[in-house]
């Protein structure tokens, strides 16, 4: 009767979440995939399973109900439930691994490399999760116990804890480890130029500032205007900032030093999808030769590829904010598109500042292929 009450709890849970981003009432990509990884770390804490296979549906099927409840449209995070889910499921089957092998004995032999291992396995990770599987562990480890079906969860539930707290962790802290080494790439009286309101982008350029005096020039992001917000926020901060129409951008980039970008979904082959004028920033910025770099979190990294077309996502705003229809005659006489997010493509980008260092478009794979499994891909 108990487990009935606590799996009926936690369906209220799970439910009570996919209510809130149909409603578009959870707002922000870190706070989505926050509510993600608490809402699997009380189903899994609840469940019960006798393998390894059994748990990965369990979080399976709470991730695609979580996926299929987020709209699909402008101001959503969409990826982020399905990044999220992928990165919990990551770290579980590690922990099992680590556990099931028992602790990793060091050896003293060098160990073999090779070009095609490394291209299917990604770069060697360190051997920090061994550490919580001990001999105890491995010895009580028991799948598919017909005398005793909960020893399997009982053995490595508080291990798989640990490693949703790791994914947690990580998320709480995005903000921080991005701008850790904002010094690094901003210098005194530089000119940077910025798109639209990025929350990452704005702490990254804040902590710069309490290391160097520069100037901020940003775009007022049409019809959003979501630059005017971002402008204010720095400005508050003592930044010198310069609120600009999204027309001069191309006029002003011979004086712009570096532009810095926020991102929206990185995908497998390097680009990603940004607010709309990050295209426009980003082929002026490449005629001047100016760097481009996007600061982003490694949640937003997603396994797929843009199979449309130039716009992004195919999500669209509402047309009336560039012509609206006090405009007449005209409105009948031309086809108005408002796309929300611009598709911008990987060799416009110099590098991706993540909360795990700096890289180049070209290892996007890479480090996708470290984050998620590949039978992840589709939830």
């Amino acid at each position: 009767m108990a487990t009935d009450a606590e799996s009926a709890t936690d369906q209220r849970t799970v439910e009570h979440l996919a209510a809130r981003l149909r409603r578009r009432q959870v707002v922000g990509s870190q706070q989505t995939a926050l509510e993600t990884v608490l809402v699997l770390r009380q189903v899994v804490s609840k469940a019960r399973f006798s393998n390894i296979d059994q748990l990965v549906d369990v979080i399976r099927s709470v991730g695609r109900k979580l996926v299929e409840a987020q709209p699909k449209g402008p101001c959503t995070s969409e990826y982020t439930v399905g990044n999220t889910v992928r990165k919990v499921l990551h770290h579980i089957r590690e922990e099992y691994h680590t556990a099931s092998q028992g602790t990793v004995v060091p050896s003293t032999s060098k160990p073999t490399f090779s070009i095609a291992k490394f291209v299917s396995q990604g770069q060697p990770r360190k051997q920090t999760t061994s550490q919580r599987a001990s001999h105890e562990t491995r010895g009580i480890l028991r799948e598919n116990d017909p005398d005793d079906p909960d020893a399997f969860a009982r053995a490595l539930k508080p291990v798989f804890m640990e490693a949703i707290q790791d994914v947690l962790d990580e998320l709480e802290t995005v903000y921080d480890n991005v701008s850790k080494n904002a010094k690094d790439h901003i210098h005194s009286d530089e000119i940077i130029l910025t798109i639209g309101k990025s929350s990452t982008v704005e702490a990254f350029l804040k902590a710069a500032a309490s290391h160097r005096k520069y100037t901020v020039i940003v775009a007022d992001t049409a019809p959003s205007y979501s630059g005017r917000e971002m402008a204010q926020s720095l400005s508050s901060s003592g930044i010198s900032t310069v609120l600009v129409p999204d027309s001069s951008v191309y006029a002003l980039m011979s004086r712009i030093n570096k532009v810095v970008l926020g991102a929206h979904a990185i995908l497998a082959n390097g680009g990603m999808f940004a607010i709309t004028g990050s295209l426009l920033a980003a082929t002026a910025a490449r005629a001047h030769s100016t760097p481009v770099v996007v600061c982003s979190g490694q949640f937003k990294l997603t396994p797929q590829w843009n199979l449309y077309h130039e716009y992004g996502a195919l999500d669209f705003a509402d047309p009336s904010g560039v012509l609206g229809f006090e405009e007449g005659d005209l409105v009948d006489k031309v086809d108005v598109v408002n796309p929300y997010y611009d598709y911008v493509r990987p060799e416009m980008i110099d590098a991706y500042i993540t909360n795990d260092g700096d890289h180049p478009p070209s290892s996007v794979y890479r480090l996708i292929k470290e984050a998620y499994d590949d039978e992840d891909y589709a939830l």
